[in-house]
């Protein structure tokens, strides 16, 4: 396709038929303002990120200029969030008639993207009401559905810090992170900041000096053997060293002794000769840490539920998710089904009409799609 492009440009110049390029679906994974399908301002980088000059400017400009630098046959057609990928990846596959309420990102990040009444859509008829009701940064949009897809945010949620749990590592994290007191929520559930969580708190124990961790002395001389040594080089003493893969590997121990689990411990973090006693307290950390993940993460689910009422019908309430943690990190479903059961509103009999689906490469897939529906529009 590339060379028949080519010579259509060189026989043609500039001008050609949209019919002859590409339409790409660029998935952009953080905070935009959306100005229209193909247009949208970067509001603020999360997940580590931090590009200033970036701030304020439309991304998809940005991309399609690079684009258009290198001469390739593509256009930037639908600008496309990881979660509403998911959602649209999820409504093209799940199965039966009944549509996809949500698409939820547990990964790296987290966020998530949900169909909602466009009644409810305030902010389109704030500002400006003399322009058609739309307010001036609604930007453009069709509303002959009736529906919008609204992308939450949500690893903003409480930034304030006023309901969310936290801790003393929760804390040291915040403080050493790219964005203090911004992705609260993002920073107590997604993978990118899990192993951080661990390793702050199981730093915080090995020096502390009434914590025997890897010392010994309540291990019955580790086992009688030998002693518990850390490396200069660990990866305890490297600021985001620890990988959460490390903890899906403790997670779904269930060897005698905590074996596996001692050998990622020499493996990943240089700890040798780790006792049965040291293995058990890392395990019980790692739990703790990825149930308090999964359940945060049922609580945005619930929250999109309740909100949109969406038990009150007789169907099933079907949510896309995609993610290494919801599909790998072991038990992580089950951490957030336990949750809903939990929930005022959704509760044993809400959390059976819940089907929670993967979207395997959704934002991917989903992107896709919505520009395939974009060109469309334009035909």
């Amino acid at each position: 396709h590339f060379e028949e492009h080519h010579r259509r440009r060189t026989q043609m110049g500039e001008q050609q038929s949209d019919e002859h390029y590409f339409q790409l679906g660029f998935t952009f994974s953080f905070p935009v303002q959306q100005l229209g399908i193909n247009k949208g301002t970067l509001i603020r980088w999360t997940k580590g990120f931090d590009i200033d000059d970036a701030i304020g400017k439309d991304v998809c400009e940005l991309l399609q200029r690079e684009v258009d630098a290198l001469h390739l046959p593509v256009k930037v057609a639908a600008l496309v969030n990881d979660t509403v990928g998911t959602l649209m990846a999820r409504s093209y596959t799940s199965p039966g008639k009944t549509g996809t309420l949500l698409g939820a990102i547990f990964g790296t990040g987290t966020n998530g993207a949900y169909v909602e009444s466009l009644a409810k859509v305030t902010k389109l008829v704030q500002k400006n009401p003399s322009e058609g009701g739309r307010g001036s940064g609604a930007g453009e949009y069709d509303s002959s559905t009736g529906q919008m897809i609204v992308n939450t945010e949500w690893g903003s949620f409480d930034n304030q810090m006023s309901v969310l749990p936290s801790t003393p590592y929760d804390a040291a994290l915040d403080a050493g992170s790219v964005n203090p007191g911004i992705q609260m929520f993002e920073k107590r559930v997604s993978g990118m900041f899990l192993g951080e969580i661990l390793r702050r708190a199981v730093v915080a124990m090995i020096d502390n000096p009434t914590v025997q961790l890897f010392k010994d002395e309540s291990s019955a001389s580790n086992d009688e053997h030998s002693t518990c040594t850390i490396a200069d080089d660990s990866a305890l003493y490297r600021k985001w060293g620890v990988d959460t893969s490390f903890l899906s590997v403790v997670q779904a121990d269930q060897s005698a002794g905590f074996k596996a689990t001692k050998q990622a411990l020499s493996k990943d973090l240089g700890v040798d000769a780790a006792s049965t006693e040291d293995a058990e307290a890392v395990k019980m950390l790692v739990e703790a840490i990825g149930k308090r993940s999964a359940r945060l993460s049922a609580v945005a689910l619930a929250a999109v539920v309740i909100s949109t009422r969406s038990l009150s019908g007789e169907g099933v309430v079907d949510i896309g998710v995609d993610g290494s943690l919801v599909e790998y990190y072991p038990g992580f479903e089950t951490y957030i089904r336990e949750a809903l059961r939990e929930v005022d509103g959704i509760g044993v009999e809400g959390e059976q009409k819940i089907r929670i689906g993967i979207a395997k490469d959704g934002s991917g897939v989903g992107a896709a799609l919505i520009a395939l529906v974009a060109a469309g529009r334009e035909t």
